[in-house]
C-alpha cells in the first residue's frame, strides 16, 4: 500500500512546452501532514508533485538551497532521470512497485533552481529510503 503513495509521487511529470524562469515558479505545501509538495509555474508549463511521507522532514536535514550550483543539479538530475527511466523499462529486473512511471525531464528546458533542487533531493531521499543505488550516485563511487 505504501507503494501506491510512491506511485502518486512519481506521478510528478515535469512536462513543458517552453522555458520558465524561477520568478514564475511557486511551491505549495498544501498538505504537510501527507508531505505533499507541488511545484509549478504560473502558466502551468510544468508541474511536479511529490507525495512521500517523511520527505519534508528529511529535506530540512540536507544541504541548504544555494549550496549546489544549478548546473550541478541539472547534470545530476539528467543522470538520475536516465537511470530511473531505464529501470522503469525493465520491470523484470527492477521492482515495478518502485519504478512505475517514467519521468519526463527535458535537458534543454530551464526548470529553474527550485525545481532542480527539490528533484535532486528527492532522488537522494529515494535512494536512502528504498535502499536503491544509482551507478553514478554520490553514495556509490564517490563524489564528482
Amino acid at each position: 500500500m505504501k507503494y501506491i503513495i510512491y506511485t502518486l509521487l512519481l506521478g510528478f511529470l515535469a512536462y513543458s512546452c517552453g522555458t520558465t524562469k524561477d520568478k514564475n515558479t511557486y511551491i505549495s505545501y498544501a498538505d504537510q501532514a501527507n508531505d505533499t509538495i507541488r511545484i509549478a509555474n504560473d502558466s502551468l508549463e510544468y508541474e511536479i508533485i511529490i507525495i512521500e511521507p517523511g520527505f519534508n522532514a528529511w529535506l530540512v536535514t540536507q544541504q541548504p538551497r544555494g549550496f549546489y550550483g544549478e548546473n550541478f543539479l541539472e547534470m545530476r538530475n539528467r543522470q538520475y532521470v536516465v537511470e530511473y527511466n531505464l529501470r522503469v523499462a525493465q520491470p523484470q529486473r527492477f521492482d515495478p512497485n518502485l519504478y512505475m512511471q517514467q519521468i519526463n525531464y527535458e535537458p534543454f528546458i530551464h526548470y529553474g533552481y527550485e525545481v532542480n533542487y527539490l528533484l535532486y533531493n528527492y532522488f537522494l531521499f529515494f535512494e536512502q529510503r528504498y535502499n536503491q543505488r544509482f551507478v553514478f550516485s554520490r553514495r556509490g563511487r564517490g563524489r564528482f
